[in-house]
């Protein structure tokens, strides 16, 4: 019930640790979650299985790296429901390249989606959070932002968003809303099943727990960090590892 009356967004909610995030809300009787990605069917059809009822969970199309776009949607947002309590940044995409071989689009495209892309969100949502008195933004990093060869770019737009979590978070704490963000290590998706069997073994080996994270345990951190219950918790980017990372 820690949701009951709260309008949330969750964006790349197409798949994996959004939907993931966007079940566990409707799961918590929210008011309404907003599901926004690129793959309107995809996300659509996410929607219709965690909200079979169709009262809780909407489908938006939505490239949070167009800027245009972005305000266009939350606008629509607005006009149904008004206001946005909660927003969750987790679209993100990878381009893994050792760096002396990355070429411009691998870097741009990197940093306009994961970086930009929370901008844009942030920017749309935080004027109405500041005049309600209330908001919960949560930003999903990486474990990445610490290092990690052949992602740069990945890398750097994980720290970006660190860095930008710790700086909004000071400016928004007067206004009682907080800011987190999440910084999973690998997390078993659909991002994942590309990797050859190896190379994932080398993984779960590195991993102390010995296993991958998974999409729900990574939404059971995001619906705390986005509750009351997390009131008091700000700025905080908390690693969700296995243990890779203490």
């Amino acid at each position: 019930m820690r949701f009951l009356n709260k309008i949330a967004v969750v964006t790349g909610a197409a798949q994996g640790i959004g939907a993931a995030i966007a079940k566990r809300f409707c799961e918590e009787n929210i008011e309404k979650v907003y599901l926004l990605d690129m793959n309107f069917k995809k996300t659509d059809m996410v929607a219709k299985n965690i909200d079979p009822s169709g009262n809780h969970a909407v489908a938006l199309a939505c490239n949070v790296a167009d800027r245009k776009e972005v305000n266009e949607v939350f606008n629509e947002i607005l006009q149904l429901s008004g206001r946005v309590d909660i927003l969750v940044n987790n679209a993100g995409i990878a381009r893994d390249s050792m760096f002396h071989k990355m070429d411009d689009n691998q870097w741009d495209e990197v940093i306009k989606v994961n970086l930009t892309g929370m901008y844009n969100c942030c920017k749309a949502v935080v004027d109405g959070m500041r005049r309600q008195k209330y908001g919960k933004i949560v930003n999903l990093a990486s474990v990445s932002a610490f290092g990690n060869i052949g992602q740069t770019n990945y890398g750097a737009s994980k720290g970006g968003v660190i860095g930008f979590t710790k700086c909004l978070a000071k400016e928004l704490a007067r206004n009682n809303c907080t800011v987190n963000a999440i910084a999973p290590s690998y997390i078993n998706t659909e991002m994942l099943q590309a990797v050859p069997e190896k190379v994932m073994q080398k993984f779960i080996d590195a991993i102390p727990m010995n296993r991958l994270g998974t999409p729900e345990e990574l939404a059971a951190v995001a619906a705390f960090l986005s509750s009351d219950d997390a009131s008091f918790v700000t700025g905080e980017c908390i690693v969700v590892s296995g243990g890779s990372y203490m």
